[in-house]
């Protein structure tokens, strides 16, 4: 995983698909539904570190636009 939309395509695959209209919101669900799949062992370890990695730098980009 390389990009957020690769993290999306990830999701995908396990019927999730997230979209509020929100870009930040839209990010810490990505967030959330991640958790929830590493919880239950779903996914594997370095997958989960690589997406939630690739989402806490784009959650801090957009924080930091907001300023």
């Amino acid at each position: 995983m390389k990009t957020i939309y690769d993290v999306q395509q990830f999701l995908k695959r396990f019927g999730t698909i997230i979209y509020v209209g929100d870009r930040l919101g839209d990010l810490e669900l990505m967030k959330a539904e991640l958790n929830d799949l590493s919880h239950t062992e779903i996914i594997e370890k370095q997958d989960f570190e690589m997406a939630v990695l690739l989402l806490n730098q784009e959650i801090q980009k957009l924080k930091e636009k907001q300023k």
